[in-house]
C-alpha cells in the first residue's frame, strides 16, 4: 500500500513539475515577443503575438508588439487590420493610433493616416515617445498633397522633437523649397549638412535654394 502512495505521489509530482517547466516556457515565449521585435526579428516577433493572441484575444500588448512588427516588416495591409482589431479593445490605445496611422500611410490613405497621427499628437504628452514620427509622417502626407507651408510646420515641429536627425531636416528644407521660402529652406539644408556633410540631399538642395538667391 505504502509502495502505491509513493508512487502515485511521484507521478502528480512529475505532472507538477512538468507543468511547471511548460508554464515558465511558455511564459518566457511571450516575454520574448518584444524582445524578439527589437531584435530585428519581425516575423519570429509575429508568430509569437499571434500565439498570445490566440490564448487571449484581449490582450492587447500582444497587438501592440504584432502591430510594431507587421510595420517593420512591411505588412501593412495585415498592420492596419490587426491595428483596428486592437483598437475594438482598447479604443484609445495611442500606441495602436500612431501605427495605425503610419500603416495607413504607407498604404498611401493620407486623410486616414493624418487623422490618426493627429488623434495621436492631440492625446499623448508633450514627451510622447512617437510625437515627433507622428509630425514627421504629417509633414511627408502634405509634401504629397502639395501642401508646403502645412509640411512646413509638421516638420518644423517635427526637428524640434529630434533635432539629430538629417534625414528630417532634408526634407524640412524641401518643403520649404517648394513653397518658395529660400532663405528658411537653406538653414534647413545647412543644419542637415552641419549632421551629415555627406548627404547628397542636403547638398543639391542647398545648391538649387542658392542659384534661386543668387
Amino acid at each position: 500500500m505504502k509502495m502505491k502512495n509513493k508512487l502515485f505521489t511521484s507521478i502528480l509530482l512529475g505532472l507538477f513539475l512538468t507543468t511547471s517547466s511548460f508554464a515558465q516556457i511558455t511564459q518566457t515565449t511571450r516575454q520574448d515577443a518584444l524582445v524578439l521585435y527589437h531584435n530585428g526579428k519581425y516575423k519570429e516577433s509575429i508568430a509569437v503575438c499571434e500565439e498570445e493572441i490566440h490564448e487571449n484575444p484581449n490582450r492587447i500588448e500582444s497587438y501592440v508588439v504584432m502591430c510594431w512588427a507587421l510595420v517593420k516588416n512591411k505588412q501593412y495591409a495585415e498592420a492596419e487590420e490587426r491595428a483596428n482589431q486592437g483598437l475594438k479593445i482598447s479604443p484609445y490605445d495611442l500606441r495602436l493610433i500612431e501605427i495605425l496611422g503610419e500603416a495607413k500611410y504607407y498604404l498611401g490613405k493620407n486623410s486616414g493616416a493624418m487623422e490618426q497621427f493627429q488623434r495621436y499628437v492631440a492625446g499623448a504628452p508633450d514627451s510622447g515617445a512617437r510625437v515627433g514620427v507622428s509630425y514627421y509622417y504629417m509633414g511627408e502626407i502634405f509634401i504629397r498633397q502639395a501642401r508646403y507651408q502645412h509640411a512646413d510646420i509638421a516638420l518644423s515641429s517635427a526637428v524640434k522633437k529630434e533635432p539629430l536627425l538629417d534625414s528630417w531636416w532634408v526634407r524640412l528644407g524641401y518643403a520649404r523649397e517648394m513653397a518658395g521660402n529660400y532663405k528658411e529652406s537653406m538653414v534647413a539644408y545647412d543644419e542637415a549638412l552641419k549632421l551629415n556633410s555627406a548627404s547628397v540631399d542636403a547638398y543639391r538642395g542647398r545648391e538649387r535654394v542658392s542659384a534661386k538667391l543668387q
